[in-house]
């Protein structure tokens, strides 16, 4: 009896602590504005994207023939896989996954373009500005470490026709271009670049030798068409405009201006947007 007032006491702070949680505010635009640069500065909060309240179940109607703005669209990634060659022919190349060594600087945001609506009712996305590019280093379970530009740069992305609404059922697939990871003024450890440096090694004769001359022609082409990418909207705010969901993007990684073959990488993540009204 003596411990009546003590358990009282207990259950009346557990059922505050419970009822104070289920208030928090979730995770959108409105609360993240209200960190000061103080407060998100070492954290990694800066790398993750908006995100929507898992109730966001609305829609948002679209006109056929109509163009609209999406604006402040964001993609995070969350996992990585790159495409191994098996060591048995007879297998088949897999996905492994990797991890990622890239620190709070992964995620692409304020990418924004038109989003027009055919006469069929088919959504085109036309990526138009942003930082739509980060440069990611994966760590694979061999001890091999893949680099490679991740971007959709140059993004056109379209939906299936009949699309009266955006929500839950609205998905985006398209293909873009993949850059180089170095640019053209990048000198390998043999001195050996596209606009300067060396032509060929020091010590090593200029010759037709496959293997050489591989190393020693640099390209820093942008791949065209190189990397498509799978949008699909899981959340909606009909009243802000605002969408969400995931992703899932395959690319070719870094070919160390042309010295090596390229892999595939494929990313997995989450994106958000918003979706302005029309514009002229």
């Amino acid at each position: 009896m003596k411990y009546r007032a003590l358990i009282v006491a207990l259950l009346a702070f557990c059922m505050s602590a419970l009822v104070a949680c289920s208030s928090a505010p979730d995770t959108t635009v409105a609360t993240a504005e209200l960190l000061t640069y103080d407060q998100i500065r070492g954290t990694g909060l800066a790398n993750n994207c908006p995100s929507l309240a898992e109730t966001s179940r609305g829609s948002i109607p679209i006109e056929a023939g109509a163009t609209y703005k999406l604006t402040g669209m964001c993609l995070q990634p969350t996992t990585y896989f790159v495409k191994e060659e098996p060591l048995n022919k007879r297998q088949e190349a897999e996905f492994v996954p990797g991890k990622v060594l890239t620190r709070f600087t992964s995620s692409i945001d304020q990418v924004q373009g038109t989003l027009e609506v055919g006469n069929d009712g088919t959504l085109t996305f036309t990526e138009e500005d942003g930082l739509d590019f980060q440069a990611i280093t994966i760590l694979l379970p061999g001890g091999e470490q893949v680099p490679f530009l991740f971007t959709i740069k140059e993004l056109i992305a379209s939906s299936e026709p009949g699309v009266v609404a955006i929500n839950t059922s609205t998905d985006l697939r398209g293909n873009f271009n993949v850059p180089s990871y170095r640019s053209g003024t990048f000198l390998d450890p043999k001195a050996r670049g596209v606009a300067s440096g060396y032509d060929h090694a020091v010590a090593l004769p200029a010759t037709d030798n496959s293997k050489l001359k591989r190393s020693n022609v640099k390209l820093a082409d942008t791949n065209t068409n190189a990397g498509k990418i799978s949008l699909q909207v899981a959340k909606v705010n009909s009243a802000t405009g605002e969408i969400g969901g995931i992703f899932e993007s395959l690319q070719t990684s870094d070919t160390d201006l042309g010295a090596r073959p390229a892999l595939d990488v494929k990313i997995r993540g989450l994106f958000y947007a918003r979706i302005e009204p029309s514009v002229s």
